[in-house]
């Protein structure tokens, strides 16, 4: 046609930005959470993010699956920024059902967009049209994607390889979206559609923008696992007590505390994170002094009734809902962790008054970072004793040797899972 010109095609930006995520996880070791940050990705608009956002993490979930199929197809494996375009090609067209001439066509112009890449245009093109040839009804029989050793051997030392196996598939399968309401748990699942659990959250089924959901803007319920809801069920705030929430960001917690009628103190080393406390209790119009400090240095005198402390830990628990994890970590600066968790709780000790309570959990499924950090804080600390009340909806089959409880993801697998968790409620003697 006259005056036609030649141009490059347009690039389908969802994928090209999931392709930019991966190469970030994979080869710079950094993770989603600060990836989704960058510029670049700020710049897409907001429904572009989130499907860009879904497919790196469902291509996270399935690098194992989409490895194992690509494998034959390969005479040796190519550079990193390559084997990410055929991950992401055979996990949407294979796991997600997309067409795959469109993806394969467009992923091959995601190739020679950039210099580092271009060379393999073919490859891509002839490699995942026989890979998806080859794994067409067999895809969801594939072995699902293991831990990496850092932190598979010492969970199979702690739990058996049956269930880490359970583990792994309940990581592949990724996390429902789970809210604490403040009303009735019955009329918010009428309301948006969900399921009520045992514990008093709410899981909710498929869903699009969260904030667009009734209830969010007026504040009535929040998001957070149901997992995670347990430690603050567990201390068992009533009306008028002291509470002191270390480590409180985003808020969570705090919130659940403040509901239950407690006098809240959050305090969070981050002036950042504490940002996002004060707009979450803005929104859901509760209270808490919020004391940005660290809690080893922390100079106030104050004791409180009852304490929680969410301690920094791997966040080896939460990789159903953060499946870059396992690749953007490599097991370094756990034992510092461990060593900091230990220092945190005894910085604790002078907070709770005599007669008060002491909840200690971490979102980790490492021992270490659990059980055996409450067994040597007994050991310490003989003025504690464990709390032997069951929390609501609490299976009593998960109570651990020392009186604490280890929530896995495999548990309620039925329901969608839970993460990972521990928690131990201590009560001071009087």
């Amino acid at each position: 046609m006259a005056g036609q010109t030649n141009k490059r095609p347009v690039l389908n930006l969802p994928r090209q930005a999931a392709v930019r995520i991966l190469n970030g996880v994979m080869t710079e070791h950094k993770q989603l959470s600060e990836l989704t940050q960058s510029d670049d990705f700020q710049a897409l608009a907001p429904e572009d993010r989130a499907r860009s956002q879904r497919l790196a993490t469902h291509t996270l979930r399935h690098v194992g699956r989409a490895d194992r199929a690509l494998r034959p197809h390969l005479a040796k494996l190519p550079a990193v920024e390559v084997l990410n375009i055929l991950r992401l090609g055979l996990v949407e067209i294979a796991g997600l059902g997309a067409p795959a001439h469109a993806v394969v066509n467009d992923l091959v112009s995601i190739c020679a967009a950039s210099n580092q890449t271009r060379p393999y245009k073919g490859l891509i093109n002839a490699v995942l049209r026989k890979a998806v040839a080859d794994v067409t009804g067999k895809w969801d029989k594939s072995p699902v994607q293991m831990l990496p050793k850092w932190l598979r051997n010492p969970l199979r030392e702690a739990y058996g390889n049956g269930t880490i196996m359970a583990i792994e598939t309940a990581h592949m399968r990724g996390a429902p979206v789970d809210l604490t309401v403040t009303g009735d748990l019955a009329t918010w699942a009428s309301t948006l559609g969900g399921t009520p659990l045992a514990n008093g959250s709410l899981r909710l089924g498929e869903i699009g923008q969260i904030s667009a959901l009734e209830g969010f803007a007026e504040g009535k319920w929040w998001v957070q696992d149901a997992a995670a809801a347990w430690p603050a069920a567990a201390l068992a705030v009533t009306p008028g007590e002291t509470v002191l929430d270390v480590c409180a960001a985003p808020g969570g917690k705090t919130m659940q505390m403040a509901a239950q009628g407690g006098v809240l103190t959050a305090l969070d080393i981050s002036a950042s994170r504490m940002e996002r406390v004060a707009e979450n209790l803005a929104r859901t119009q509760l209270a808490a002094e919020l004391v940005v400090a660290n809690i080893l240095e922390w100079q106030d005198p104050r004791q409180f009734d009852a304490v929680l402390l969410d301690a920094p830990c791997s966040a080896t628990g939460t990789i159903r809902r953060h499946p870059d994890l396992p690749f953007a970590k490599d097991g370094t600066g756990i034992s510092e962790l461990i060593e900091l968790q230990t220092q945190m709780l005894n910085a604790t000790v002078g907070r709770v008054k005599p007669g008060g309570k002491l909840v200690f959990c971490t979102c980790s499924l490492i021992p270490d970072e659990g059980e055996v950090q409450a067994e040597n804080f007994l050991r310490r600390h003989k003025d504690f004793t464990v709390d032997t009340s069951l929390p609501q909806g609490m299976d009593p089959a998960w109570r651990t040797e020392e009186g604490g409880f280890r929530l896995r993801p495999d548990y309620w697998s039925e329901l969608g899972g839970m993460d990972g968790f521990y928690l131990i409620r201590m009560n001071r003697r009087g």
